[in-house]
């Protein structure tokens, strides 16, 4: 391996053990509090461009930088619409948080920002549904929506990461 292969490798690694970290802490406190603080959710941005770009310029792959800033974009934007159809149903933490999510799942390419992005709303809808029918939640019922998010990207995150691993 290449020094600068090896530098390249370290980065990413560094970038996704810092955002496991930041989405374990930000899981907790949301779905404890219902609330994303911008003290945990922003440094997630600088974190993340700044060890993906020294990655993906090490590897001699910057393109790589285009769908992790659009994943940041098109998430970010993606949840604000949302925000703004229905202001009650998604938090702007949840918006900020989303743009942090954007920019590792697209990283890894278009397909793990949708992977991502749909497995987040899967999980929150099979937990909603699980609370109504053991009769925990009512259809009013508020869910922090940040912890399904987060294990949302962190499956497209291992999906993407398996055929490193194993070769396929």
């Amino acid at each position: 391996m290449t020094v600068a292969l090896g530098a390249a490798v370290a980065c990413a690694l560094l970038a996704y053990a810092l955002f496991a970290v930041q989405s374990v802490v930000l899981a907790v406190i949301d779905a404890r509090t219902h609330r994303l603080p911008d003290r945990y959710v922003l440094p997630g941005y600088p974190i993340a461009a700044v060890l993906l770009t020294v990655s993906a310029i090490a590897q001699g792959a910057p393109e790589r930088l285009l769908p992790a800033v659009g994943g940041a974009l098109a998430l970010f934007a993606f949840y604000l619409a949302l925000r703004m159809l229905r202001p009650a149903a998604m938090g702007g933490g949840d918006v900020k948080l989303a743009g942090v999510i954007g920019a590792y799942l697209g990283f890894l390419g278009w397909e793990s920002v949708l992977v991502g992005a749909l497995a987040g709303f899967l999980l929150a809808g099979f937990y909603a549904v699980a609370l109504l029918l053991i009769r925990r939640a009512r259809a009013r019922t508020a869910i922090p929506f940040g912890p399904w998010m987060l294990g949302g990207a962190w499956f497209a995150i291992l999906a993407a990461a398996v055929p490193a691993f194993t070769g396929d």
